[in-house]
């Protein structure tokens, strides 16, 4: 996975537009485009998308202060991105626009019991006390899995702009070549 310059300037704005859209979202609780961006860089960058995930990932730590409850972030995306990996490369549109939006979703409904293995481990939880904060974070994990539901349905439009993007970066940097 060896980047090459342009590759790391992009992937660090990315890693920052991931950062930014969630400062601007931190007024709606659990309401961000996080999983939106991850499922859409997955599908266009595949293993190369861990490093703006990863750039976001530590510019959430530097910013918040590198905490405790920062550790669940080093696994929490990377399962978004291993389940997005696991799909289909080829998919109608149509199809897509529904599987996206639904791994998008279901990643937020299911984030307080991903993030529950980490918080028993970091706070000796035996299974009881796990599944009681499993259970009081639920409320919380549905307006999550509905706001990436329904922000899921960016998905699709957002891969489209960033292939036109890529293709286009493509075609100018080849007439720019020295011939």
């Amino acid at each position: 996975m060896k980047l090459r310059i342009k590759e790391l300037a992009v992937f660090a704005t990315l890693g920052a537009l991931m950062f930014v859209s969630k400062l601007l979202l931190e007024f709606l609780p659990n309401v961000h485009l996080i999983g939106v961006f991850i499922v859409a860089f997955t599908v266009v960058y595949r293993y190369k998308a861990l490093y703006p995930i990863y750039i976001f990932v530590f510019l959430v730590g530097l910013y918040n202060g590198f905490s405790i409850w920062w550790i669940p972030y080093l696994y929490l995306w990377a399962i978004l991105w291993g389940a997005v990996m696991l799909l289909p490369k080829r998919m109608s549109v149509k199809t897509s626009v529904i599987v996206y939006a639904l791994v998008c979703g279901l990643h937020g409904l299911c984030y307080g019991t991903l993030y529950a293995p980490a918080q028993a481990l970091l706070f000796g939880y035996d299974l009881n006390m796990t599944l009681a904060w499993i259970a009081a974070g639920f409320p919380w994990d549905l307006i999550h899995g509905a706001s990436n539901l329904v922000g899921g349905l960016l998905i699709v439009p957002l891969i489209t702009l960033i292939r036109k993007l890529e293709r286009t970066n493509a075609k100018n940097a080849s007439l720019n070549e020295p011939r």
